[in-house]
């Protein structure tokens, strides 16, 4: 049995939620969660490599349990978002990671490579999106036309992206056996973006995911500048980033492993031995901490 810590600390005034796991002394992993959960995604995955790594899972400020302050508050982009996890990592004093980037941590991760790009020792993207090909259109116009014009229609559609349906529709679609996705996932993450003031949160990182594509191509240049290790573990039934999402890093990263899985956007919920292994073969390959 291996002890996951469940611990808070006080970043840029703010209080962030983390779990902690593994030899103290051993490479780190930092996991980086999406839309709409928290750490509490990779509430299997930490104690199943923590035995050979320092693993560190926070929640992004407004997710799970760290400060969710109201937007009249606190100005929720992913340039804040990154500050925080950076401050964090400051606090622990890590300096030298790999990550795990899915959903909205990709961009937060991406951020953090760009801004200290010899911090990042591997990469581990699952269904973490870098690349416009990996957009699923039927999924993203919705978004995008928010972005384009905020007015009751626009803000209504997206707003179905809040409800115990949608959530749960993001846990199962793709995944060919459901039974093996626990209903205690989405209605988790339900709870959690139910709290008030919380909408206006997400409202507010959904137009400020714009910001996001215009990253890309310093992001491709910093992967074909520095070739970091990478492993691309991903869904292929998921329908917000589709598999081309995955396939495209080997345009910037000729030796990226890419494996497409028989799964959806939250691939652990169905397929966490798999990648596991997966990840663990990967970090021996690039003979990471050594």
């Amino acid at each position: 049995m291996v002890n996951v810590h469940h611990r808070y600390a006080t970043v840029h005034g703010r209080k962030m939620f983390y779990r902690e796991a593994g030899p103290a002394d051993a490479p780190v992993l930092l996991l980086l969660h999406g839309f709409p959960t928290s750490s509490f995604m990779f509430r299997h995955l930490i104690p199943a490599l923590a035995d050979r790594y320092h693993v560190i899972a926070p929640d992004h400020l407004g997710f799970g349990l760290s400060d969710a302050p109201p937007v009249g508050e606190f100005d929720y982009t992913f340039d804040a978002l990154t500050e925080h996890t950076a401050g964090l990592l400051n606090h622990l004093g890590i300096s030298r990671y790999a990550m795990y980037v899915q959903d909205y941590g990709a961009p937060i991760g991406w951020r953090l490579a760009l801004n200290q790009p010899d911090a990042i020792t591997a990469i581990i993207t699952q269904n973490g999106n870098g690349y416009e090909t990996g957009f699923v259109q039927s999924f993203w116009e919705t978004v995008w036309a928010y972005q384009r014009e905020q007015n009751p229609e626009t803000e209504k559609a997206v707003r179905q992206a809040f409800t115990l349906e949608a959530i749960k529709w993001q846990y199962v679609t793709g995944v060919s056996d459901e039974t093996l996705v626990s209903p205690d996932t989405w209605h988790h993450d339900f709870a959690l973006l139910s709290r008030p003031g919380n909408d206006r949160v997400q409202l507010a990182l959904f137009l400020d995911y714009a910001t996001n594509l215009p990253l890309y191509p310093r992001l491709h240049e910093y992967l074909r500048a520095h070739q970091t290790p990478l492993l691309a573990v991903w869904g292929k039934g998921d329908e917000i980033f589709g598999p081309a999402g995955a396939r495209a890093f080997v345009d910037d990263l000729p030796d990226a492993q890419i494996h497409l899985l028989d799964g959806g956007h939250f691939l652990l919920e169905s397929a966490l031995d798999e990648v596991t292994e997966l990840i663990r073969v990967f970090l021996d390959q690039v003979n990471f901490g050594g």
